[in-house]
């Protein structure tokens, strides 16, 4: 990704199971100011069934806000606005027509990001809106349909959790009938406890020195317990959120529910998340929580502005895998090199982008990740460990297009494989594993010598490779290595040509 001439200013939008939000920021002077923002309540998560599909009248109402936001976005270039979404659209069944209209709407490609990348993220955003110091932090977030837990130290995570608890599913879940009873609040508050059973040990032991709390929700409870006179200190105590709980039991009902501080439009699913916030502070002992202003999206702006910074956290990660699974380095450069050729040949005819080619660049680092479970089908494993595997800086999509690059790196190159991926992106995704297969394969001997390839010719058709003359016939297994990937590139509609 390359900074254009407007490489200072971007956006992120976080589609979230409660509200979408969009800000847009700049950096200047080394500060990182935000220059506008949207907010609309959607409540996306209200509108999804049991079997995973979506209200057509909550899916309209989340586009017609996406057609709001788009009207301010399309001006930035791509590769400066960052869309993702969560909880909701991870649950959401064959979301594709969604996700295209919603791309149609913003005029930008949306993420679906996975639990633990949320949580990231959300470290991030409120980590950069605290004082640089070496303490301690516990971030919690309460979403729509998810609560994300994180334990880290200045910028870095050490321990990050998603769960599938959030203020509009336990709502929908404990007060479907609209009552608010001791028995309901009793009844969420210990399923938000038995969902942090699994986590609750680890959390405490590692301990924290501050509380914090990034969400809508918990900020909502902050100006509630300070609106109603229950709290002197900052932040908000147990004592004072039970408080909270009883006096929403004396409304007695969510309709019509009135209290300071409280929102109209976050009445509806204000019990829930209060349930999730007790059962929290049960289950992981906490004593006292500070809002913060810092979020999803926050963390999702310093997120892209690193990448323009070349402070990519997805390389990092890359680089970590490569390490903990004992690729072969000397291999994996060779191969990379290769590549990088094959890419900055083929790009223009084959329509290929800068964002391809840095995720061929990864796929090439550990396209032999899956040597480390074993070598027979080793692609395979490769795939396994990359599509399963925690990958921080990396959304569900980027994730399962690596992972299925380094499946088609050997054996049969298939297009059946690529029938699931995101709409148009299934012949950029062949051609690119047609580049990294033929770079394993002028590779295959392991040898330190250079290939001498002395010229690539690309056309829309495929590709023309020139070697020094007479290394093809002193090396004849590659040129039978040749021969074969020809065959299987015509079955695919490329062509490649040697001489």
């Amino acid at each position: 990704m390359q900074p254009g001439n407007d490489a200072q200013t971007v956006a992120a939008v976080d589609l979230g199971s409660n509200s979408f939000h969009m800000i847009v920021s700049r950096r200047q002077e080394g500060e990182v100011l935000k220059v506008d923002r949207l907010k609309e309540m959607v409540r996306l998560a209200s509108g999804l069934a049991p079997d995973g599909q979506l209200d057509p009248e909550v899916a309209q109402r989340a586009l017609d806000c996406l057609d709001r936001f788009g009207q301010r976005l399309r001006q930035l270039p791509r590769g400066h606005v960052r869309v993702v979404g969560t909880n909701t659209l991870r649950q959401m069944r064959d979301s594709r027509a969604f996700l295209r209209a919603a791309e149609e709407a913003l005029g930008h490609p949306v993420e679906i990001i996975a639990g633990r990348e949320e949580a990231r993220l959300i470290y991030l955003g409120v980590a950069h809106t605290l004082a640089d110091d070496s303490g301690r932090r516990l971030v919690m977030d309460i979403g729509g349909g998810s609560t994300e837990f994180i334990i880290g130290e200045r910028f870095e995570p050490v321990l990050a959790e998603s769960l599938e608890m959030g203020c509009v599913t336990f709502t929908r879940r404990f007060f479907a009938e609209g009552r608010l009873t001791r028995k309901a609040f009793a009844a969420a508050q210990l399923r938000a406890e038995q969902e942090l059973q699994p986590i609750a040990t680890a959390y405490r032991e590692q301990g924290w020195d501050q509380a914090l709390g990034a969400s809508g929700t918990i900020l909502a409870l902050d100006r509630m317990v300070h609106e109603a006179g229950l709290d002197v200190p900052p932040g908000v105590s147990r004592k004072n959120l039970e408080a909270l709980r009883d006096a929403l039991i004396e409304q007695g009902a969510i309709e019509g529910l009135k209290f300071p501080g409280l929102a109209e439009d976050r009445a509806p699913v204000i019990a829930g998340g209060l349930a999730v916030l007790l059962g929290s502070f049960e289950a992981l002992g906490i004593e006292r929580l500070h809002p913060s202003e810092g979020a999803l999206r926050e963390g999702v702006v310093h997120d892209l502005l690193g990448r323009f910074r070349h402070e990519d956290v997805r390389g990092r990660t890359i680089h970590t895998l490569r390490r903990r699974f004992a690729v072969d380095a000397a291999q994996a450069d060779r191969v990379q090199a290769t590549v990088a050729r094959l890419v900055t040949a083929a790009r223009a005819a084959w329509g290929l982008d800068e964002d391809d080619a840095e995720r061929l660049d990864w796929a090439a680092e550990l396209h032999e990740i899956g040597l480390a479970l074993a070598h027979s089908k080793y692609h395979k494993h490769g795939e396994y460990i990359l599509a399963w595997a925690d990958l921080p800086g990396f959304s569900q999509p980027e994730q399962a297009e690596l992972a299925l690059l380094v499946r088609l790196h050997r054996r049969s190159l298939k297009p059946k494989l690529l029938s699931g991926v995101r709409e148009g992106r299934a012949r950029p995704l062949l051609s690119m594993a047609a580049l990294l297969r033929l770079a394993v394969l002028l590779h295959r001997s392991r040898a330190p010598d250079p290939v001498p390839l002395e010229r690539i010719e690309a056309t829309q058709e495929g590709l023309t490779l020139t070697f020094a003359p007479d290394w093809l016939d002193t090396h004849p297994l590659t040129r039978a290595d040749l021969e074969t990937e020809r065959e299987e590139w015509a079955r695919n509609k490329l062509v490649l040509e040697f001489e």
